[in-house]
């Protein structure tokens, strides 16, 4: 990974597109879990088109990867030109409220990338998921803090209540599947999913604003396109079920802009409501390895 850092960036998103290509070969389980998404979610598609899209995906995956390495070991200096930064004054806007900012995002293939860019404009802390294996896990927590001011578990809701009363932006993604506990069914591309309500309770804990941050990979091969858009009006809002409904619509109209790049090889559908079958009965793994 290091090495892969160190090459030139159109060579490197070459090579992603080539380990993308030996993922969707071998990677029997995660390839049917995606196919299984995208049935669900463009079912306006022919089976052409999701094909098309689905080996697109596996091309972004493979790109993620790379960028994950160029995220941790790639200087500041050199990634920068790549950064195409829009709405820095929305976060200063909320930042001058001084009750802190949770910057909502969601789990596209570039999301490791989209962070280590903001940060060479701005300041802020991240809630993460550990890894399971203790060598990846310490070595990706002390890449990003070397970057990020801090990298918060995100078991951890009274670090991240804390970062927020400091007035410090927070970067947070609403959009995987974590069961029934703390979660409502929202629908996503119109499938219920159950969708997690920390957002909207850290927000009314804190007082914190909710900016939407995503990133995009431009096809031209120029970079990302980072944007902050305008703090949400009214959140929390009158339930935590319209507040899920809000986020998955924020995250959804996103993932039209760029479907290739978003994380489908995540189940999640995984929780279903009460007396609907698995949407995923072939694929059954254990809980939390998503």
């Amino acid at each position: 990974m290091w090495l892969v850092a160190q090459l030139p960036y159109r060579l490197q998103m070459g090579i992603g597109r080539l380990l993308g290509q030996a993922m969707a070969r071998f990677g029997h389980k995660r390839r049917r879990i995606a196919e299984i998404n995208l049935g669900l979610c463009f079912p306006e598609l022919s089976e052409t088109e999701r094909k098309a899209l689905l080996k697109d995906h596996f091309d972004s995956l493979g790109m993620g990867m790379v960028e994950t390495a160029m995220s941790w070991w790639t200087p500041g200096a050199q990634l920068k030109p790549l950064a195409h930064l829009e709405g820095l004054e929305h976060l200063q806007a909320a930042l001058a409220r001084g009750k802190g900012v949770i910057l909502l995002s969601g789990h596209f293939t570039s999301l490791e990338i989209g962070g280590r860019l903001l940060t060479l404009f701005t300041p802020f802390h991240a809630l993460y998921r550990r890894h399971k294996n203790p060598l990846f896990e310490a070595t990706m927590r002390r890449a990003r803090e070397r970057n990020l001011d801090k990298a918060i578990p995100r078991e951890d809701m009274r670090g991240m209540l804390r970062s927020l009363k400091d007035n410090m932006p927070v970067w947070y993604a609403a959009d995987q599947d974590y069961g029934r506990e703390k979660s409502v069914f929202a629908p996503f591309f119109g499938v219920s999913a159950a969708t997690i309500t920390a957002t909207s309770r850290l927000a009314q804990a804190s007082g914190a604003a909710v900016i939407p941050y995503f990133q995009q990979r431009l096809r031209d091969g120029s970079g990302y396109r980072l944007r902050l858009y305008p703090a949400l009006d009214d959140f929390p809002g009158a339930s935590l079920e319209a507040d899920a409904e809000r986020i998955n619509a924020i995250i959804e109209e996103q993932v039209h802009a760029m479907p290739e790049q978003y994380l489908w090889v995540h189940r999640r559908f995984k929780t279903r409501p009460e007396g609907e079958p698995s949407l995923y009965a072939d694929n059954k793994s254990t809980p939390g390895n998503d």
